[in-house]
């Protein structure tokens, strides 16, 4: 079998992947901020809360979370569809790790920002979203950007459930034509392509972000 002939649906396979992974990053980037927010300036409740969740998925396997979510959860809860386990799977999972990124960034920022706000008798709510969060985000790029290339990767495993993503369409073409080393180098490569386009657009965000800090906030007279 010719490579031109499996390319096209290892194209399909690759579209799967690619909304599979920005949907997933989507919901792991709402969950990073709510857990890694809640842990570093939440209550008690709230930051217990955040830490379960991000020590559960943190210290546990991802294909076991994803093999959980498909087959025992339907046993005791909700069922979902592989598409929606995919998305959940790899969303909590990227937002576990995301939350001590968003944590750390946020903890970073110098106390001085703090003190300045307390002076200034703004709430902590206002300091937090108004002069925190702007640095934080900047500084939280570069490794957000690593998260979500890691995330394009985990998603290969997404193919133990039954979706046809790009990893699950280039096993079954091989084993219909045994063309192991053509099959996985066009898998190879369109992981490559789509992990340089992801790359691309974090650092754009990155860089926008930068512009949008180094303005003014307010025009001169």
């Amino acid at each position: 079998m010719e490579w031109t002939h499996y390319l096209a649906p290892m194209l399909v396979g690759a579209r799967v992947t690619m909304e599979i992974t920005l949907a997933s990053t989507l919901l792991g980037g709402v969950a990073a901020f709510l857990a890694g927010i809640g842990r570093a300036a939440g209550g008690p409740v709230v930051s217990r809360i955040s830490i379960v969740y991000i020590e559960i998925f943190r210290g546990t396997s991802l294909l076991v979370q994803l093999f959980w979510l498909y087959y025992a959860l339907p046993l005791v809860g909700p069922s979902f569809t592989p598409v929606q386990t995919g998305i959940v799977g790899l969303g909590l999972n990227i937002g576990a790790y995301g939350a001590e990124v968003v944590r750390g960034a946020i903890l970073a920022v110098p106390r001085g920002q703090y003190e300045a706000a307390v002076a200034l008798n703004l709430s902590r709510a206002h300091t937090l979203w108004r002069i925190v969060l702007p640095q934080a985000v900047i500084e939280m790029m570069p490794s957000l950007g690593n998260l979500v290339v890691q995330n394009l990767k985990d998603s290969a495993l997404v193919s133990m459930i039954g979706l046809a993503d790009l990893t699950f369409r280039a096993q079954a073409i091989r084993n219909l034509s045994l063309a192991s080393t053509p099959v996985y180098t066009v898998a190879l490569l369109l992981y490559f392509a789509m992990a340089l386009v992801l790359m691309g657009l974090m650092r754009g965000l990155e860089r926008w972000l930068r512009r949008r800090a180094a303005l003014p906030r307010y025009a001169s007279p």
